[in-house]
């Protein structure tokens, strides 16, 4: 089998569920550079918060590259906390980066778990109209305001269809939903071509679902909260020192709001550790039913603590690809 022959390959799963290390394992034995698709590991200084893998930046050939054990690794570490980034930004931006890493030579691995990126990359988008960044702006004071809820509430107001379809919880889609109403005068779901829920597209790449036993999953979202809650903490307090306002779009992010809400002595620690693993639990839950779908994808089943190592994972992904995983 030739390196070069191969197709990109797709790792998707829930938080939690090992696909940077098998990413990294992976590309390590193809020659290949990650491509992150996670919508909050983009955003520099957050760490902790968003698992983003500990790397170094460096010059590689006349560009600033990041590196993590010497492996290129894309779309990490790029946009301010204060700035926006949605699936349109991460699939001109993803779909450079594979052409680039084929012409080089070499195996684009795109690792991820943010579905509606992984969907956008392989599927494409319908046309929409740019984001207004004063509508954004207002949207984004009335959730601070007056919450998650009545921002959806409004929603429903506007396109009970859209509302149906996104969860109050993903308040980035729930905004973007309502700025598309807004600026093209009809209901964003009038707008869905339904290209976007195609099946994944096989023959131009290989895509592999971690599964997770459920109880299993949720003890490793549990135990990395408490690892990572004292970084989290500092790396939230360095933010704000820096000048960062807390309704940074960054700071949005899965978990920052309750360790600002920590800091300020609204919660307490315990409190916020429990708010953030249960909402980690729910969010693995939504991932996975989105990459549940994908019946055409591989799944990998584990089923105990035993089962993921890393190399292992990635050997077997290698085996299984024969004639599927190669360029025509």
């Amino acid at each position: 089998m030739s390196l070069q022959s191969i197709k990109p390959i797709t790792l998707m799963g829930a938080n939690a569920s090992g696909k940077t290390e098998v990413a990294l394992a992976l590309a390590a034995s193809v020659n290949g550079e990650i491509i992150s698709a996670d919508s909050k590991q983009v955003y520099k200084h957050l760490s902790a918060g968003t698992a983003k893998p500990h790397g170094v930046w460096k010059e590689l050939r006349g560009q600033s590259v990041y590196l993590v054990n010497g492996i290129p690794y894309h779309l990490v570490d790029i946009i301010d906390p204060r700035s926006c980034f949605d699936a349109a930004a991460f699939t001109n931006q993803a779909r450079q980066k594979i052409e680039e890493i084929k012409a080089r030579g070499k195996t684009p691995v795109i690792a991820g778990g943010t579905g509606m990126y992984i969907q956008a990359l392989w599927n494409g988008l319908d046309p929409m109209p740019a984001s207004n960044p004063a509508l954004r702006a207002e949207l984004t004071r009335e959730a601070g305001e007056k919450g998650k809820e009545a921002l959806h509430a409004r929603l429903q107001e506007l396109d009970p269809k859209a509302a149906g379809v996104i969860p109050a919880g993903n308040i980035q889609r729930v905004m973007r939903a309502i700025e598309i109403t807004k600026l093209s005068g009809r209901p964003v779901s009038e707008l869905w071509s339904g290209r976007f829920f195609n099946a994944l597209p096989v023959h131009l790449g290989t895509f592999i679902f971690f599964h997770w036993k459920k109880e299993l999953l949720n003890e490793r979202i549990k135990q990395r909260t408490i690892t990572r809650f004292d970084e989290w903490l500092r790396e939230t307090g360095d933010l704000l020192e820096r000048g960062y306002p807390e309704d940074s779009p960054g700071l949005k992010s899965l978990g920052y709001p309750q360790v600002l809400d920590f800091r300020a002595g609204r919660i307490t620690r315990a409190e916020a550790i429990h708010s953030i693993t249960t909402l980690s639990m729910s969010y693995a839950k939504r991932q996975n039913t989105w990459f549940s779908r994908y019946k055409n994808a591989r799944r990998i089943d584990l089923e105990s603590f035993a089962d993921y190592e890393p190399e292992k994972i990635a050997a077997i992904i290698l085996e299984g690809l024969g004639g599927n995983g190669i360029e025509a």
